[in-house]
């Protein structure tokens, strides 16, 4: 989430004017959180934000960087007043998305489209100029469908397919359809939706891809896994949709699970917002953010090993987490996928083995 205050503190911050109903200036976000961990430097560098998640990110290598990027970027001033808030960032700070090499973004979310559908346009031109493969939103529904194809070895691709619910607090309207720009919308998750998903997937698949399903769905904050969401999710790895779900709303991490040797992430958390300084919801908190790295069998697509690497946000900046939010992270995953995690004392990570 690198728009709204965290644009305000990058280089070439777009005007602070927001539209919500308590909430006038996104500064206010800015000094919400340097009352609470003190003051910023301003401006900050385009790297600023990712803090110690960097050298982690180097250190994995990953063959793909994937995160659900929620936030429009867009110099649009029009925002969508059926929205109570409303997110962007500044096309000239792409750069901060660049910074940590990210491969492609899940753009099915409640915040893409936040300055309408010319600020989903400039942010797809934005992404795609940058180098950042995009899915779940485009200028019609064939190409909010259409998966982005990321290069593995051996000339398979991975796959990134994006959703998003109504549930997650998607507008009906934000579906795009033959004539209309928008995203990829699921307006339940029953049956047909699971075979509705499949059949987008069968159309663009080949037999040595792998498949990552990306949806956004359910509340920010909630206790536990949603039955119909965990339900769903199985069902599309029973149905062969994909290899990894990658599920994301919550602003907080919710417990992953294994399902028939494949990775299910119900929900990632934020890694990068403006929610410090703003109280925690009850015994949930936001300012703990995780990197996923996942290594799966390029043969069918099941779940060698996951690594969870926790980070804590200080003055927006991902840092070393702390005991007590490492507690609180350690019991949230704890018994995750149907396993122990494994505590690594050199990288201050938990592991995730599965047999090969």
């Amino acid at each position: 989430m690198t728009g709204r205050g965290i644009d305000q503190v990058l280089p070439d911050p777009l005007p602070p004017q927001l539209y919500e109903p308590w909430v006038r200036d996104a500064r206010e976000y800015v000094r919400l959180a340097e009352q609470h961990n003190g003051a910023l430097p301003r401006p900050v560098s385009l790297d600023y934000p990712w803090g110690d998640a960097l050298p982690a990110i180097e250190r994995l290598a990953p063959d793909a960087f994937i995160v659900n990027l929620e936030t429009a970027v867009t110099t649009c001033g029009r925002p969508d007043r059926d929205k109570g808030i409303h997110y962007r960032m500044s096309p000239s700070h792409v750069g901060c998305l660049r910074a940590a090499r990210i491969d492609a973004c899940s753009l099915a979310n409640n915040h893409v489209l936040d300055w309408s559908t010319d600020g989903l346009r400039e942010t797809l031109a934005t992404l795609r100029a940058a180098g950042i493969a995009t899915a779940g939103a485009g200028a019609c529904a064939d190409e909010a469908c259409t998966p982005a194809a990321l290069p593995l070895a051996g000339g398979a691709r991975l796959l990134l397919f994006a959703w998003a619910t109504t549930g997650s607090g998607v507008p009906a309207a934000w579906a795009a359809t033959p004539q209309r720009p928008g995203i990829s919308l699921l307006e339940s998750l029953d049956e047909a939706a699971a075979q509705s998903v499949l059949r987008t997937v069968q159309r663009q698949c080949r037999p040595q891809d792998r498949v990552v399903v990306s949806v956004h769905w359910g509340d920010n904050w909630v206790d536990e896994v949603p039955r119909e969401q965990s339900r769903f999710a199985r069902r599309l790895i029973e149905l062969g949709a994909a290899d990894v779900v990658h599920g994301h709303s919550s602003h907080h991490p919710l417990q992953p699970e294994v399902h028939r040797g494949k990775l299910i992430l119900h929900g990632c958390g934020d890694l990068i917002n403006d929610y410090e300084g703003i109280a925690p919801r009850a015994a949930l908190r936001s300012d703990v953010g995780c990197l996923y790295a996942v290594a799966i069998s390029l043969d069918d697509g099941c779940l060698r090993e996951l690594e969870i690497l926790p980070f804590q946000q200080r003055r927006f900046r991902l840092g070393p987490i702390d005991a007590a939010a490492r507690r609180w992270l350690r019991d949230l995953l704890a018994g995750a996928a149907a396993g122990a995690l494994i505590e690594d004392a050199s990288h201050g990570c938990w592991r995730l083995a599965r047999p090969a």
